[in-house]
């Protein structure tokens, strides 16, 4: 690679969100089922159903309010449909049209939804692996109940967890000494600065949707994705 991919602070992260959809005319629904398809994609080539350790290939996608919650619903669908049995914990849903059909659309592929966050035994004992879709880079403040209690959970258990986009309660730009430590990272459209402070075994890219107009003008330095594919890992 010439040059190295360049790593987003938040608010230029922002900034591309906004121009994606006003600029260069993409949708958030569709965006967003870019970017699960993505997460599920790179899950499958990190954890294979055949390294799975427990009888069954389960896996918890806990989902937060906003967006990124958004994109872990349509990566449940996705890993469900991939041969993967994801069980959803969406302890805050938006009383919005997009997350109400997100949400739909899981409940008919017989996905199972929770109605509490599992104590870490429980974790340890049932799931392969935890995919953290709480908060994105547009976080910001100090965690609020439930997520406090929920992320306080993930940091006592030794299942790994793959976090989309930013792994939660970790600043966008700083990261956090004391906050979750992912096994893996999706960064989606292009790594945010507190990717750097990633120690996990697992770092993809995801979002192959990138206008070149839009890379130019923020110098992003996307590495090519290989063939057809939709994720590559860093």
């Amino acid at each position: 690679m010439a040059q190295t991919i360049k790593y987003l602070g938040q608010e230029e992260a922002q900034h591309i969100d906004e121009e994606l959809f006003s600029e260069y005319g993409f949708s958030v629904d569709q965006l967003m089922e870019l970017a699960g398809l993505s997460c599920a994609t790179a899950i499958t080539r990190a954890y294979p159903i055949t390294s799975l350790v427990k009888g069954r290939p389960s896996l918890l996608v806990i989902c937060g309010p906003g967006n990124n919650g958004g994109d872990g619903l349509v990566c449940a669908r996705h890993l469900k449909l991939f041969g993967y049995e994801p069980t959803i914990l969406y302890p805050k849903r938006p009383n919005k049209p997009l997350f109400q059909g997100l949400t739909t659309q899981c409940q008919k592929m017989e996905i199972p939804f929770l109605t509490e966050m599992p104590e870490a035994e429980v974790i340890e004992e049932a799931y392969n692996l935890v995919i953290d879709a709480i908060f994105g880079f547009s976080f910001k403040g100090a965690v609020r109940e439930p997520f406090d209690s929920i992320l306080d959970v993930l940091k006592k258990t030794t299942v790994p967890i793959a976090s989309v986009d930013i792994p939660s309660g970790w600043d966008v730009e700083q990261g956090s000494a004391d906050g979750l430590q992912p096994d893996m990272l999706i960064s989606l459209t292009a790594p945010k600065k507190s990717a750097l402070l990633f120690r996990g075994r697992y770092h993809f890219l995801g979002g192959r949707f990138v206008p070149p107009g839009l890379e130019r003008k923020y110098q992003l330095n996307l590495p090519q994705y290989p063939g057809t594919d939709c994720v590559l890992q860093l």
